[in-house]
């Protein structure tokens, strides 16, 4: 399943001149997915930085940004910008909330500041499945190596 998600108010407007931005982001069960990579994560408020949480997150390369549950957003509040997102599913449009800047960490790797998507998440045997996206991922400088199931420093950034 793939979440078309479009900013609304002022975001849409200052970004492509006032046409509506869209991401795609790979939402579903991924049960049936040989080979899930899982990756520890922590995310700090940048203007409190004793605001952070530590979770594990499922490396998911058709996301675009780091899309973590609406319940864990007031851990990590006040955030400096916070905008409404809705996101359009096969079956239903969902709203949203991309807010930033904050710092993300993925273990073993450099940390960078970019955005986070909070939406409504259902705990799967009490437990959330926070995803992280191709964004963190290129901007930290982080490979996945598919054979060997794991995330590896990528050998050169990507200026394409």
């Amino acid at each position: 399943m793939f979440l078309r998600v479009t900013f609304t108010g002022s975001l849409s407007q200052s970004v492509g001149g006032g046409s509506a931005t869209c991401l795609r982001f790979g939402v579903g069960a991924h049960s049936h997915v040989m080979g899930r990579i899982v990756a520890q994560v922590t995310v700090a408020n940048t203007v409190e930085p004793t605001k952070h949480i530590r979770f594990d997150a499922l490396v998911d390369t058709a996301s675009g940004l780091l899309v973590l549950p609406r319940a864990w957003k007031e851990r990590l509040e006040p955030l400096p910008a916070s905008q409404t997102v809705e996101m359009e599913t096969d079956q239903r449009t969902v709203t949203s909330e991309v807010c930033g800047p904050v710092r993300i960490e993925v273990e073993g790797f450099r940390p960078v500041f970019s955005e986070v998507a909070f939406l409504d998440m259902q705990p799967t045997d009490g437990e959330y499945e926070p995803l992280l996206g191709y964004i963190v991922l290129e901007q930290a400088g982080i490979a996945v190596d598919m054979l060997g199931h794991r995330l590896v420093k990528a050998k050169h950034m990507d200026l394409k």
